[in-house]
């Protein structure tokens, strides 16, 4: 069965310039090869070079993929805590590729649990990869950005809340992600005027990666998930948009779709019949209910 996506034709990734970070799996690799089938350049900038025991998925089995795919790879190894390998990394796609046209800030560590929980060696790391990785992926692409024709900068957060709620048993991660938000925010504001989309995107429903099978709850809780594809999908959606409009939005991935005319969203459930759990920072399904979902366990 394939994708219920269907975009025009014209609204194509093909001939762009995509540096990804953290696509070597999960969300990250849905993203590349959903642009590959159109035909786009693709920078996966990420550390793992090897695999891991318990983790699939490097920087060239992803390459090996996304040519398959359709599209043309670029395997780059990069430590996003790094500011000199960043700027490697981003000069390098660059220079293979003939510019960049867009960044996706999809990179993010988790550790879940209360402050008392947390080593503050992990906080740290979430703010380093998940807030301050974005704002310098972002600084270094700006000057390559800036000469395309349609640049986006999109950020996989979830829309900003002060709500206390999702403080309570969560307060390092959420604010590493919160951070990643208002950042969206910021950069929106401030590089509107050059005429470069900036936006988040956040999955409405938990999605089967690893972050589910090592933090929250194995194997046994992805039955109420969705797959990776419909972030591809709908991150490809706002990739396709006029940047100098499509700015400064905080997109959840299947009212996006909505729009697109995606009317059938069970395609991407990995196990159709079951309720959905949803994902962190919100409250229920596009109208508002728990009707068919559950909430995530904390």
């Amino acid at each position: 069965m394939n994708s219920p996506y269907k975009p025009k034709k014209e609204r194509t990734l093909k001939n762009k310039t995509l540096f990804i970070t953290g696509a070597s799996r999960g969300i990250g690799l849905a993203v590349a090869k959903r642009a590959a089938i159109d035909g786009a350049n693709i920078a996966i900038a990420s550390k793992t070079t090897k695999p891991h025991p318990k983790l699939p998925g490097t920087i060239h089995t992803a390459a090996e993929e996304i040519t398959r795919a359709g599209g043309n790879a670029l395997a780059i190894e990069m430590d996003l805590r790094d500011d000199q390998a960043v700027k490697n990394a981003i000069e390098k796609t660059a220079h293979h590729f003939g510019g960049i046209d867009i960044l996706v800030n999809n990179a993010s560590a988790i550790a879940i649990g209360g402050l008392k929980e947390v080593p503050i060696r992990k906080y740290d790391l979430m703010q380093q990869i998940n807030v301050r990785g974005s704002i310098l992926a972002s600084k270094t692409c700006l000057p390559f950005l800036q000469k395309s024709t349609n640049p986006h900068i999109l950020t996989m957060c979830p829309p900003p809340s002060l709500d206390p709620k999702w403080y309570k048993g969560t307060l390092p991660y959420t604010l590493a992600k919160m951070g990643m938000s208002f950042a969206t925010i910021g950069l929106s504001e401030e590089f509107k005027e050059m005429g470069i989309g900036a936006n988040g995107l956040w999955p409405r429903t938990a999605i089967d990666t690893a972050a589910i099978r090592f933090e929250l709850g194995g194997d046994s809780m992805t039955k109420y998930c969705r797959t990776v594809e419909i972030m591809g999908d709908a991150t490809h959606a706002i990739l396709t948009r006029d940047a100098k409009v499509c700015t400064g939005n905080f997109f959840i991935d299947d009212e996006i779709l909505t729009e697109e005319s995606v009317t059938d969203l069970s395609y991407y459930s990995i196990e159709p019949k079951q309720p959905l759990l949803l994902d962190f920072y919100l409250d229920g399904g596009p109208n508002g209910t728990l009707d068919g979902y559950l909430k995530m366990p904390l």
